[in-house]
């Protein structure tokens, strides 16, 4: 496991409050979206660099069809 980094968060006092009172643990609540945001946002500026490959492929696709599609099962 990598080593954590303490940090400091602010939240209102009921968002604060609701999630203590409902045991969830804050630093792993906020670790996991924190996770899941950053992933999101690599996918995002991935798709962005390579938009001129997806969009020529996809337009070869169009026009020519799926590789090897005459083998397909499905």
């Amino acid at each position: 496991m990598p080593p954590k980094k303490t940090t400091n968060i602010s939240l209102t006092m009921d968002v604060y409050l609701d999630a203590k009172k409902l045991g969830i643990n804050i630093s792993q609540a906020c670790e996991q979206r924190l996770r899941e945001e950053i992933q999101a946002r690599k996918e995002q500026q991935w798709n962005e660099r390579h938009a001129d490959f997806i969009a020529a492929y996809n337009s070869l696709t169009e026009a020519e069809g799926v590789a090897l599609q005459e083998w397909r099962a499905f």
